[in-house]
């Protein structure tokens, strides 16, 4: 087959992923340029279908980063509009009873005063509309499918996917080859397990000194509720039941404005049970009275999932090499104490900002590696507040979350997160599941259709798309694994971790077991990539555009 020709557009910057540390990013180094009176060009990509389509978080938003980005944020009109007035920190005992902890007993990373409420889509808009203002060019709809090396092996930039190619690899009718996207500098922001970033891990050995990552899966739903039971600006935290041995999380609500609240389920991927499901632990979870109370009478009207990067410090990879900086979810900088990564992932996606337009100004001298970031990184905020962060999750892993909770209690409260000890998880989560003979089957309720709901309804109301004639975006790379191995190992956990349905066990024409993949429904939230026991299934980008259209989510 002969070699695709492309176009090529030159840049001095791209960035992959119009996230807050993609956006950050752009946003700050047109901003040094236009201070030092330069001309510069910077491009992001976005495979969503516009800036936003493919945010999902929580989210409350400590406004540090911005604040430092855009000091004017809210007379620009930054869509930071409910303050946090009130936190609740519940452990649920049982499906009724649960017990409110006094503030006095919460550690103070868990303490919201000064942030806000906000939808991080939202938000992403809002800075891409500051990005385009300062001179960044957006595209949209464009997924970065591979990374462009030099001769030398440094990284040179990206390509971006062909459209118009069908299930078989032919191209159809209005075929597209990628372009060529070449700069300087390759900023790789895809959000947790970005495709990219794990490739550049592995090729440039950036894990070499780092623990395992750790990952979460995050269910959202967006509700409109009864405006007598809305509290604007209420935080509530938990976690217990229904989660049981072995499994560890927690939940959120979070009341927003225009009568709305959000509520999730974060569920830590190093769990045990290959019967466990997600999607069904959140689900009856909301029928506990602490959620139950403001979500009756409601509707939902919106649904999504995606994993989350947990590891912290200690999991952190060296985040450059030569050609380019991995920033924010996509190395692993959120501030799982705070259950927040925006103002982590900004202040990464400035600071490499700052490290390129420093190597840009200086072309003669710069190093193809920005060496400089290391210092800058070393000597922020970030630093420290990642480093004092970093028992939090390996103390909820070894001791659970009432003593583990304990610890970290101390640890913050006392010790100001330098408590003279660090923690070690060094075990991967996949390697954590257990047989399915060693398992207890979990059998979850029926769905109610008013306050739980089934997983097909929910991907509807995510606005989930792909196109259907085109190659599947997960990928195996043994066919026989998930029925040979998978299926009589582990029951095929991929029935049950997904939270959008793609994966079935089926019976073929012969009556024999296959896996079915329903890649159109895909949330790319990235869970199999990291949760499959046998790191069978990789992830890829589909088509631009494809996946979820999150509103204001």
């Amino acid at each position: 087959m002969s070699e695709i020709e492309r176009e090529s557009m030159e840049f001095d910057v791209v960035i992959v992923g119009a996230g807050p540390s993609g956006l950050a990013a752009a946003c700050r180094l047109m901003q040094q340029a236009q201070d030092n009176d330069q001309e510069i060009t910077v491009c992001v990509v976005e495979k969503g279908s516009e800036v936003g389509a493919h945010i999902l978080s929580g989210a409350v938003v400590e406004p540090r980063a911005l604040d430092e980005l855009f000091p004017n944020w809210k007379e620009l009109g930054a869509p930071l509009n409910v303050p946090v007035k009130e936190d609740q920190i519940y452990l649920l005992k049982n499906e009724q009873s649960a017990k409110l902890l006094p503030n006095a007993l919460v550690p103070k990373t868990m303490h919201n005063h000064g942030n806000y409420i906000v939808s991080l889509g939202n938000l992403c808009r809002w800075l891409a509309e500051q990005a385009e203002s300062l001179g960044v060019e957006i595209f949209p709809g464009f997924s970065a499918a591979s990374v462009l090396y030099s001769d030398d092996g440094s990284v040179a930039g990206i390509v971006t996917g062909d459209m118009g190619i069908d299930s078989e690899g032919n191209q159809k009718d209005g075929y597209m080859p990628g372009m060529e996207l070449r700069a300087k500098y390759t900023i790789f922001s895809e959000g947790c397990r970005g495709h990219l970033g794990k490739e550049l891990i592995q090729k440039f050995n950036l894990d070499e000194k780092a623990d395992a990552q750790h990952y979460g899966i995050g269910i959202k739903e967006l509700w409109d509720i009864d405006p007598e039971k809305h509290q604007p600006g209420l935080v509530v935290h938990g976690s217990g039941w229904p989660l049981s041995q072995g499994t560890s999380g927690g939940f959120f609500l979070y009341h927003g404005e225009d009568n709305q609240v959000v509520v999730g389920l974060i569920i830590d991927l190093n769990y045990e049970n290959p019967y466990l499901s997600p999607f069904d632990e959140f689900q009856r979870l909301k029928h506990h009275p602490v959620l139950k109370q403001y979500l009756d009478g409601g509707k939902r009207v919106s649904y999504g999932a995606r994993a989350i990067t947990k590891g912290g410090f200690n999991s952190l990879p060296k985040m450059t090499f030569p050609g380019g900086i991995i920033s924010g979810c996509n190395a692993g900088t959120l501030n799982f104490a705070k259950i927040k990564g925006t103002h982590t992932a900004m202040k990464s996606g400035m600071l490499a900002g700052e490290a390129i337009f420093e190597a840009l100004q200086n072309p003669e001298s710069a190093e193809k590696e920005l060496t400089s970031f290391h210092d800058k990184f070393k000597n922020s905020w970030l630093y420290d507040e990642l480093f004092s962060a970093r028992n939090f999750g390996p103390a909820m892993h070894k001791f659970g979350p009432i003593m583990g909770g304990a610890f970290n209690f101390i640890d913050q409260n006392l010790f100001g997160g330098k408590i003279p000890v660090t923690l070690r998880d060094t075990k991967e989560d996949y390697e954590q599941l257990k047989p399915a003979n060693e398992s207890v089957k979990i059998h979850y309720p029926k769905p109610d259709g008013v306050i739980s709901f089934d997983k097909l309804t929910s991907v509807f109301l995510s606005n989930t798309n792909h196109e259907e004639n085109q190659p599947c975006h997960l990928q195996l790379q043994n066919d026989h694994i998930p029925i040979n191995v998978n299926l009589p190992k582990y029951a095929e956990p991929a029935q049950r971790y997904c939270p959008a349905g793609v994966y079935e066990v089926v019976d073929d024409e012969s009556g024999n077991p296959r896996l079915q993949i329903n890649a159109q429904n895909c949330l790319h939230c990235k869970t199999c990539d990291i949760k499959d026991p046998s790191q069978n299934i990789r992830w890829v980008v589909p088509e631009g555009s494809g996946g979820p259209n999150y509103p204001n989510m």
